[in-house]
């Protein structure tokens, strides 16, 4: 059993794109600037092996109910700790149900402040299984939010059993910024993944393949108009959800006219995602987007420009 190396420890993981059009539940990545943060201090009031939630806004402070908690948790549980007590203060930078992986990032960030306090002793694997436990419970299985949201960049899931993560590096000498415009409405993953067709024709598996294989390419090679067709090319979940999301079609239309390499639904939505290669083209995109979501889908909504985050969940 490993003992503190820290009193507390502050952390923060950021926010993620998941699915990226066609690479449902396989592809995620990591955007720079949202996110949550996590603060984590060894508590002699709480019961040794157990974590307290002390601070936290509109969520549970049963650490077996909350993302933060049930990761926190199970990092503790691989370390084999059983003689310290934990107290955690979760700081949601993120709205909930945002389709931008609220739930990974407090997960994340409360699975590697229990692993720094501890001396690090958890590679980048373990800790994404400690925040699947809790990404199981709150929104199903899948590690396109919490892979990238703890590792960073680009990230494909090859294998669940065993977890087979593989990073995926887009050139540092490439330009790629994130368009993200979030309106006023909740999408919950659960009703959002109900909504998903249980058969498909081969011919649109075939395609969305073929997409998932080029996005693949497009990261590796830091080809930004590629990546951005691509993520456009969905066309098994995308159709199925953007009529669920008032003024999403409309969005995705003013965003490509407005000179979007592509745009696609951020996850399980409602936040719409688009790419483009210059942070001042991606202010103007934003505005269209925007414009449409309250033209057409009668909601306001807010629009942000962000870079790739290559660093993942971090120590403060």
């Amino acid at each position: 059993e490993p003992e503190p190396v820290f009193v507390s420890v502050k952390t923060f993981a950021p926010a993620t794109v998941a699915n990226l059009g066609p690479g449902f539940d396989f592809l995620g990545c990591a955007v720079d600037g949202l996110g949550d943060h996590v603060t984590l201090r060894v508590d002699p009031s709480v019961r040794a092996g157990e974590v307290s939630i002390s601070e936290i806004t509109k969520l549970s402070t049963n650490p077996l109910r909350n993302c933060a908690g049930i990761a926190a948790i199970a990092t503790m549980k691989m370390l084999g700790i059983r003689s310290v007590g934990l107290s955690l203060d979760l700081h949601k930078g993120l709205p909930l149900g945002s389709g931008l992986g609220s739930s990974a990032a407090s997960a994340a960030a409360a699975a590697v402040a229990v692993n720094e306090i501890f001396g690090r002793k958890l590679g980048s694997d373990q800790l994404v299984l400690a925040g699947l436990e809790s990404e199981a419970k709150v929104s199903g299985y899948h590690a396109d939010n919490i892979a990238p949201a703890i590792m960073g960049g680009f990230v494909l899931i090859r294998n669940y059993e065993p977890l087979d993560l593989k990073p995926l590096r887009f050139p540092s000498d490439k330009d790629l910024f994130f368009v993200l415009v979030s309106p006023d409405f909740e999408a919950p993953t659960k009703k959002m993944r109900a909504a998903l067709p249980t058969e498909i024709p081969m011919v649109h598996h075939v395609w969305n393949s073929s997409q998932a294989a080029a996005l693949v390419a497009a990261v590796l090679e830091g080809d930004a108009v590629m990546l951005g067709k691509a993520l456009s090319s969905d066309k098994i979940v995308e159709p199925t959800r953007a009529p669920l999301i008032p003024g999403m079609e409309a969005v995705k239309k003013a965003a490509l006219e407005a000179g979007a390499f592509g745009c696609t639904i951020s996850g399980a939505g409602p936040t719409a995602v688009a790419v483009i290669d210059s942070e001042e083209k991606g202010q103007v995109i934003g505005e269209k987007m925007v414009e449409a979501f309250w033209k057409v889908g009668h909601l306001k909504s807010v629009a942000s420009v962000k870079k790739l985050d290559n660093v993942g969940a971090r120590l403060v």
